[in-house]
């Protein structure tokens, strides 16, 4: 591989006047730039890029931590976020938290010790000692569909509280009073979110939420199919089982079929979190959906204000409902509303 030195004798120039055009600096010559840059592409000059940090503190690197990389609205945000961050000029680095604490702590210790220039983060708890040591020491981070309460850390998150009601308005027209919950766990900002907007949009139509219908997941499809399999056991089942995630709502489609159920005829099943499969299902899923992509860029974005200076801020974007054919059809046409209807 040719050297920062060859380059320098091809160009008939100084090592010094190299490092100065390839870092852009103003005090070269227009021809002494144009023979360096000929030099560099005839031999295939490459900057070392480790070299480079060592000599300016900083990689063009940033770090992403998210919680379950089989989670499909989490592999759409990790393209985002990397398609945005090579349009900044930075690499990313991901490490998949699989919804284990230790593991995302393992991801970020590893991640800092790489001398990342910024990390972004969907915690998988509620606090981290590490996570909240990086932030005091000054790392700069950005917390991502999830955060830490009280933790002055910018958050790029979707709101779905404005989607849920919906959601459950749409319910009830259906004629459905007895509605059910698989939730997220409770340490994660998203998993109690969700919750809580489920039971302030029932309360406005008088409908309580029940313990026995606050079925407790951890954002996998296990946990879904466990937690339908107790609602169907229950003396009076549920009419509609919402899941807080598609994972879980996936799980439990599995658990209504394996009872030779059908959705909705039996049993009406709505999600939090679109992904494409639900278009593909039988039948295709009524879901809130997250601007999941807009979400990883504006994260980006506020990451690289953070670690070039500028004063980063926290972003809020709502969530949209997406009716389909898994809570039933309305029994006579309805009058138009808000809500996007989907063809599916």
């Amino acid at each position: 591989m040719a050297s920062i030195k060859d380059v320098a004798a091809a160009a008939g120039v100084s090592v010094a006047t190299v490092s100065r055009v390839l870092n852009a600096h103003p005090s070269v010559s227009a021809d002494a730039r144009t023979r360096v840059l000929a030099a560099v592409d005839a031999l295939g000059y490459r900057p070392n890029a480790v070299a480079r940090s060592l000599r300016t503190d900083q990689t063009h690197t940033l770090g992403l931590v998210i919680s379950d990389v089989l989670n499909p609205y989490f592999t759409e945000l990790a393209r985002s976020v990397e398609e945005e961050a090579r349009a900044l000029g930075y690499s990313v680095i991901i490490g998949n938290a699989d919804e284990r604490p230790e593991l995302q702590d393992h991801h970020v210790r590893n991640l800092l010790d790489r001398r990342i220039d910024g990390l972004l983060v969907s915690p998988t708890d509620g606090g981290s000692p590490l996570m909240l040591d990086a932030v005091r020491a000054g790392t700069p981070m950005v917390f991502v569909d999830r955060w830490i309460p009280g933790v002055d850390v910018p958050v790029v998150r979707a709101d779905g509280r404005a989607a849920v009601r919906d959601l459950v308005a749409h319910l009830y027209g259906l004629g459905h009073r007895r509605l059910a919950i698989i939730a997220g766990p409770a340490a994660t900002t998203t998993g109690s979110e969700r919750v809580e907007a489920f039971r302030a949009a029932l309360a406005e139509y008088g409908i309580p939420l029940p313990d026995a219908y606050i079925g407790q997941g951890d954002f996998q499809a296990e946990s879904g199919r466990r937690v339908t399999e107790g609602f169907l056991d229950l003396p009076r089942p549920p009419e509609v089982v919402f899941a807080a995630d598609n994972l879980m709502a996936l799980g439990a489609l599995d658990a209504v079929r394996a009872r030779g159920l059908r959705v909705p005829d039996d049993i009406a099943l709505a999600a939090f979190d679109d992904i494409p499969w639900f278009v593909h299902t039988d039948p295709p899923v009524t879901a809130i959906a997250q601007p999941t992509g807009e979400l990883g860029r504006a994260a980006v974005r506020a990451l690289a204000d953070r670690i070039e200076g500028r004063a980063p801020r926290s972003v809020t974007l709502p969530a949209r409902l997406v009716v389909r054919r898994s809570c039933g059809a309305p029994a006579q046409p309805q009058s138009p509303s808000p809500v996007q209807r989907s063809t599916s």
